[in-house]
């Protein structure tokens, strides 16, 4: 009689998992999509951000004679430089993510998942909210910082949320943070570019984090015993190794997939080893990370053309978006190519950063033209390291790990990043004093 019963579940799993498979791939595309959209906009509009303030103390007469003179003197450099880098707004986007990515998956599964959902909802929109009615440029980081929270938090988060579905949401979630990229850079590009305002822009980029509500809780179909609205670890218990044989593609009857084992929370002790065993993963994205972040927030504002026909700004812009669909291509790949070799990839966006702080040092570069493929070609390095990284992380570890694993591994990029926005302050510094 259980074996029958057996049988009816496994061809109701037949029957659905076409479409809930789609729903669910459909889903954690929204869901990247709109958890990166924030941090990616402001990224792209850094150099709006530091402008506005430049403008701001051009007419402040309480600027001491000092902060004038730094002013004038970066005006006059021959990299047209802002005053501050841009890394300052990088910054402000990812340290805010990074002490979360720190600390959060210690503890994180105290929170039930619907509550983290509100929870990034409720910071992205304050984000776009605070940069759009700022009134100097403390005030627009404050809002980049909400940004930043919102983006991290959702990270770790949604890329937990995989374990409990098939594996190919990974897929999914990849392309999603992808196309996050393409969509903020090119809408927050095109809609400048036509006249409207950075603060009309981000007004109308708050219906995003309503996209992210309404793909969590109407479009992801979760297992019946999933939870919700409950402590982490309760009930997980109930249906875990159901989800597990839907993750492996492991339809046969539970004899033939092993036998029910009861969850075990992990202790402090199981996740710090657990850390260290994804060091071969953490540091190769890393390195990617950091040099990838040194190259837009370092050097992207300094490779400026004069006699091309688009503005320093419009040039700083459409690298952004440029280097962004390069991510998103690379980050929906996952489907047709894997790439174990992470230091490889490392390896290769190094030799990137180094072609193009020599490029800005030596201006051996004529075009814009020819720095827009080298971009590109960042961004595809880029994308490709995040999808392969949580991709075998995904394969490779144990069951039980699985879920902690996904959600700590998410620190190596955010510590790249941070290092790359560290370093890019003296290195602006230098060339605007030139």
């Amino acid at each position: 009689m259980e074996r029958s019963v057996n049988s009816d579940v496994i061809q109701e799993i037949h029957t659905t998992s076409p479409c809930r498979q789609w729903r669910n791939w459909v889903g954690f595309w929204l869901l990247g999509l709109c958890n990166n959209f924030a941090y990616v906009v402001m990224l792209s509009a850094a150099q709006d951000i530091l402008q506005k303030q430049q403008s701001h103390n051009a007419t402040n007469s309480s600027l001491s004679t000092l902060e004038r003179e730094d002013v004038k003197a970066a005006n006059s450099s021959r990299y047209d430089c802002n005053p501050v880098s841009t890394a300052a707004v990088l910054l402000a986007d990812i340290l805010p993510t990074l002490l979360i990515k720190l600390s959060v998956p210690l503890l994180i599964h105290k929170v039930p998942y619907g509550v983290r959902v509100l929870l990034c909802v409720v910071m992205a929109a304050g984000s776009f909210l605070i940069v759009s009615f700022s009134s100097g440029v403390w005030m627009s980081l404050v809002g980049v910082i909400f940004a930043s929270a919102s983006s991290g938090f959702g990270e770790l988060s949604f890329l937990s949320l995989t374990v409990f579905y098939s594996r190919d949401v990974l897929g999914g979630w990849g392309s999603g943070t992808g196309g996050a990229g393409v969509a903020g850079a090119l809408l927050y590009a095109g809609l400048t570019q036509v006249g409207l305002s950075p603060q009309r822009t981000l007004l109308i980029m708050l219906t995003v984090p309503c996209a992210m509500l309404i793909s969590y809780f109407f479009l992801l179909v979760p297992p019946p015993s999933f939870p919700q609205w409950k402590h982490g670890e309760m009930d997980v218990t109930v249906g875990s190794d159901e989800r597990q044989r839907l993750m492996d593609g492991c339809y046969q009857e539970q004899e033939a997939c092993g036998q029910e084992s009861r969850y075990v929370p992990l202790t402090l002790a199981d996740k710090f080893h657990i850390i260290k065993d994804l060091m071969p993963f953490i540091c190769p994205l890393g390195l990617v990370y950091y040099a990838e972040y040194f190259i837009n927030q370092g050097l992207m504002e300094l490779l400026y053309f004069p006699e091309f026909f688009l503005s320093h700004a419009e040039q700083y812009r459409w690298y952004q978006t440029l280097y962004q669909v390069g991510v998103f291509v690379s980050r929906s790949s996952l489907c047709c190519v894997k790439i174990r070799k992470l230091w490889g990839l490392a390896g290769l966006q190094v030799v990137n950063a180094l072609l193009l702080l020599l490029a800005v040092r030596y201006h051996f570069l004529p075009s814009a033209w020819l720095v827009f493929p080298i971009i590109f070609y960042e961004g595809l390095l880029g994308g490709t390291a995040y999808v392969n990284t949580f991709y075998f992380i995904s394969k490779e570890t144990e069951d039980r790990q699985r879920e902690f694993a996904m959600a700590a591994a998410s620190v190596g990029d955010s510590v790249g990043i941070a290092l790359a926005g560290v370093t890019a302050f003296p290195v602006h510094r230098y060339f605007c004093s030139l």
